[in-house]
């Protein structure tokens, strides 16, 4: 069985998505402005950790967490390359 099947329609919704204005008025419908804040810094921790940044460092740069750290790191490391997918190491 295919993972998270339940989600296709949202993926679908996305994927129709033609630009980054229709991408923010989406979002911003859909997430409240505390989901849009958490997952614009999950992505920055997952660029921090790709650069190389220490936990303590993105702490630092961030606020976020070290459990959300964590996690972040946890997905990069085991996960199934999603974020690897949109961020280019420099």
């Amino acid at each position: 069985m295919e993972k998270h099947t339940e989600f296709k329609e949202l993926y679908d919704a996305v994927l129709s998505l033609e630009n980054e204005e229709q991408c923010k008025l989406f979002f911003e419908d859909i997430c409240t402005i505390k989901e849009l804040e958490t997952m614009s810094q999950r992505l920055e921790v997952a660029k921090m950790l790709i650069g190389g940044s220490t936990f303590n460092e993105i702490v630092a740069a961030t606020g976020a967490s070290t459990t959300t750290i964590s996690r972040v790191n946890r997905c990069l490391n085991y996960g199934d390359g999603g974020y690897k997918l949109v961020i280019k190491k420099d």
